[in-house]
């Protein structure tokens, strides 16, 4: 087996976990199927895929990615506040409760509830891992260069 080296363009097949103060798993590949992508194709953030280059096929490590490298920090401009009565009246509004909007352009966009004060429901859009530092777990199983 040749051992790759991932630069750009590699293609990579790999299994990863993220997780929150090393306890809380977001999302993990290694009780399933590696994923396969190539490195620059959009599949990873940039901020993770930077944590890739130079490791070899065989390597297996953690790494700690900062806010700035994957979901930023919260912004104060995604917390909405909108009237009770914007909700379906039979939807149990309450702080947890996780939303579903459309946005201009149909897509749709998920907030969590944060706070209900009398008529008024805030809303918020940013993203669940927004301000969390990850852990970010890799093992390459292979690595082949750009065609």
């Amino acid at each position: 087996m040749s051992v790759g080296i991932i630069a750009a363009d590699s293609k990579i097949t790999m299994h990863f976990a993220l997780k929150i103060d090393d306890e809380q798993i977001v999302d993990s590949t290694f009780e399933r199927s590696p994923v396969n992508f190539v490195l620059g194709d959009g599949n990873l953030l940039p901020g993770f895929e930077e944590y890739l280059l130079g490791l070899a096929t065989g390597d297996h490590k953690t790494f700690s990615v900062p806010p700035e490298k994957a979901f930023g920090q919260p912004n104060p401009q995604n917390m909405q506040e909108m009237k009770r009565n914007s909700f379906p009246v039979d939807m149990p509004v309450a702080p947890g409760l996780m939303v579903s909007f459309a946005d201009a352009q149909g897509a749709e966009l998920p907030g969590v509830i944060s706070k209900v004060e009398g008529d008024w429901v805030t809303v918020d859009f940013n993203h669940p891992l927004a301000g969390k530092t990850l852990q970010f777990e890799v093992q390459i199983l292979e690595v082949h260069d750009a065609d």
